[in-house]
């Protein structure tokens, strides 16, 4: 999907001949050939003019790739499936099942109904698992029933309905003998149960958790081995084995078993190889499975999930506004307290991070966040202006923003939608890792005299402490070691600040594109910090550093 197009690289030298020149596409040709231009090699351009194009990390539908593993339905005959709610309650985990084919909605005959089929279609919905319902509730609801689909006969470990054997009628309606609409019952994962947030249930440890990913329910395989996380090799990976992962974090089936580490590479241990679920598994470790040298696998390999999410309608509370795409803007949120009901109101700037900004993109469907703005004065503004949410702390993993840490009472200093947060979002993002075992391997403490810190305490290197010592004369006790961090991530790690704006450091005769790249905080055992101190950056492009 063409995201935006660039023009003018330079920098970018060819040698090869131009082909195309004055190229208009309508956006419905199959190949750029069949769109209008000068024709084949005809053109008065130089390399100077060479077009470019970013793409968006989504498929048309029907485009396949190798390292995509999906359903392939027949959209002819079971394009969507949904249910049909007994209650406005978010989200909807019982109702009649309906089913979008080429002629509109209609409904399955529940005669012989199983609760293995009840499972596929929870699975579809986001739902972990399925439970039984009486007949007899939806039976008086047959009155003028559409009934197309017949005899559904599922195994329960399908991840699709259409996996499913079925019958299909020719005729627009066939009655359904002794029976009605079938109908589901679903239950949904610990996380989208109505009021999870005030359960107070000792929590289990999980053994699998997803990352990298940019939504709910995706992202890297990893699972748990002792204390240690490690990944999934992407040998045999397959839609059952993803749809186990999907399971135990209590989502519903899994829509693409992804490899190639198309959520990431990660990085230590490769645990699994060639995992082989049936499906009614209830953890990834219960599978068939290799365990692996690094010889056999690498972290270019990872395997990962795109899982089915219930619906909860959490981006009808929040927007964006004033930016200059459908990816920034100005936060609004839609006010319930006890003072402001129903109302659309901002988010206080006030110590406004990243972390907060990558739950609202996350609760917006917009993926990753790029920044976190406590400042938007220079876009556009909305008759929204009152803060009604301050002191926003987030873990990072919420699904909304009003479920991380905030004030009970809005209590911000700065006044006006000037100051209210803004975000950034992108569909790509960085992922740094610290190669944590090259620490340990490393680390060493050594006195070492004051005046040979000069360039580290110019560098502001050294503990804050260090600024009350008496220069020259003493010594510093360092902890000293060798570090490495890893980007991770689907985009490349660049500094925010521009060229022109990266500081000089005469000492080392270096710039710096950024304040602090890494802090590492040295605690004792009560988790008290000691010692503090940091890694600066001058360089940190993934690309080559220009000299």
């Amino acid at each position: 999907m063409h995201d935006q197009n660039t023009q003018n690289l330079k920098g970018i030298s060819s040698v090869s001949k131009i082909w195309l020149d004055n190229v208009v596409c309508r956006g419905s040709e199959t190949s750029i050939e069949n769109c209008v231009s000068r024709g084949w090699g005809n053109s008065d351009c130089t390399h100077d003019e060479d077009a470019g194009i970013v793409c968006k990390d989504e498929r048309l539908p029907g485009f396949l790739e190798d390292n995509i593993i999906e359903m392939q339905v027949d959209e002819n005959r079971l394009k969507e499936i949904r249910l049909h709610p007994v209650s406005d309650r978010l989200p909807t985990t019982e109702g009649v099942v309906e089913v979008k084919d080429k002629d509109g909605w209609v409904h399955i005959c529940n005669t012989g109904w199983t609760n293995e089929n009840s499972r596929v279609v929870c699975g579809m919905m986001g739902f972990p698992s399925g439970k039984t319902i009486s007949k007899k509730k939806y039976t008086g609801h047959s009155h003028n029933r559409v009934y197309r689909i017949h005899s559904v006969a599922c195994g329960g470990n399908e991840a699709h309905l259409s996996a499913c054997t079925m019958e299909f009628s020719k005729n627009t309606s066939t009655p359904c003998p002794a029976g009605g609409p079938a109908a589901v019952s679903c239950v949904p994962g610990p996380q989208f149960s109505q009021g999870h947030k005030n359960k107070h249930k000792k929590k289990r440890t999980p053994k699998v958790r997803l990352k990298g990913g940019a939504r709910t329910g995706e992202g890297r395989v990893e699972v748990l081995k002792g204390s240690v996380w490690g990944t999934v090799c992407d040998d045999l990976w397959s839609l059952s084995s993803a749809s186990v992962v999907c399971r135990e974090l209590g989502f519903g089936t899994a829509i693409e078993a992804l490899t190639d580490a198309r959520m990431g590479q990660g990085t230590g241990h490769i645990y699994m190889n060639e995992v082989r679920c049936q499906g009614n598994e209830k953890s990834l470790w219960d599978c068939p499975h290799n365990n692996i040298t690094s010889k056999k696998c690498k972290h270019m390999e990872d395997a990962s999930v795109k899982c089915n999410v219930p619906y909860m309608g959490f981006e009808k509370t929040i927007r964006l506004t004033g930016g200059r795409t459908q990816l920034e803007g100005r936060v609004e949120i839609l006010a319930n307290t006890a003072d402001v009901s129903g109302e659309w109101g901002l988010i206080c700037g006030d110590d406004w991070t990243s972390r907060e900004a990558m739950v609202a993109c996350r609760q917006l469907g917009l993926g990753h966040a790029s920044s976190g703005l406590r400042e938007t004065w220079y876009w556009e503004g909305s008759n929204v202006t009152e803060m009604v949410m301050s002191g926003v702390k987030c873990r990072g993993d919420e699904m909304t923003i009003t479920e991380c840490q905030h004030h009970s009472v809005v209590n911000c200093k700065r006044a006006g939608a000037a100051f209210g947060a803004g975000i950034i979002c992108t569909d790509s993002a960085s992922d740094l890792v610290l190669n944590a075992p090259l620490v340990e391997y490393s680390v060493y403490i050594e006195d070492r005299p004051l005046h040979l810190l000069y360039c580290a305490a110019e560098e502001n290197c050294l503990s804050k402490s260090a600024v009350n010592d008496n220069w020259p004369y003493g010594q510093r006790r360092l902890l000293r070691f060798s570090s490495e961090i890893h980007n991770v991530g689907q985009a490349d790690f660049r500094p925010r600040l521009s060229r022109n704006s990266w500081v000089w450091h005469e000492c080392h005769r270096h710039y710096h594109s950024m304040d602090i790249f890494t802090n590492y905080d040295l605690l004792d055992l009560n988790g008290t910090k000691v010692a503090d101190g940091h890694k600066a950056s001058f360089c940190l492009e993934d690309t080559d550093c220009n000299e």
